[in-house]
């Protein structure tokens, strides 16, 4: 079990998303992360092993920007150990894409396996870095549509939180088969 929060909005997101994940630590207490997008498009991802307060520590002497879109995840470790490595967000070689999962992506190992052969190098031993690996191989312009089709080629229940420099106006939710809940106000 996995804690997923994402967020867009006129307000500073990581403040949100870290009082956020304290409140959803009890759904995972092995890692936790951060990813942001700032107004320049940078994409920022921080994440530490072990309680939210070792990943708070990661802000100090490097403070967050004002970033009005992230995402964030407390994790549980199903696949790989808990490690930085393995904590979410992760990214796909280029760091242009960013996800945060909770659930099991059943095909992960084949999955994995025909993405090396596409050059795609993997830094953890998690199946959410699959996911996006997946997208930003699929990725021809259309976010939306790459994530859809990725979706399309996993198999499992999950729900997922992507965000991309590419499009720093757009965060992505979805789930198959899993709960996910999204807020307006």
């Amino acid at each position: 079990m996995c804690g997923i929060i994402g967020y867009i909005g006129n307000r500073d997101a990581s403040p949100i998303l870290i009082e956020s994940l304290k409140k959803l630590e009890y759904r995972g207490y092995d890692s936790s992360g951060i990813g942001l997008l700032d107004h320049q498009s940078n994409l920022i991802v921080r994440k530490a092993k072990g309680k939210i307060k070792n990943l708070e520590e990661t802000f100090k002497g490097k403070p967050l920007p004002f970033c009005n879109v992230g995402i964030s995840h407390t994790r549980w470790a199903t696949h790989g150990l808990p490690s930085d490595e393995n904590s979410h967000p992760h990214t796909d070689n280029a760091q242009e894409i960013a996800v945060v999962h909770n659930g099991i992506i059943e095909n992960y190992a084949p999955l994995k396996e025909k993405l090396k052969k596409q050059g795609c190098h993997f830094i953890s031993q998690t199946d959410t870095e699959v996911i996006a690996h997946l997208i930003a191989t699929l990725y021809k312009g259309d976010l939306r549509l790459a994530v859809q089709k990725a979706i399309n080629q996993l198999q499992g229940a999950f729900a997922i939180g992507v965000i991309s420099k590419q499009h720093p106006d757009v965060f992505i939710a979805a789930r198959v088969g899993s709960p996910l809940i999204i807020g307006l106000g």
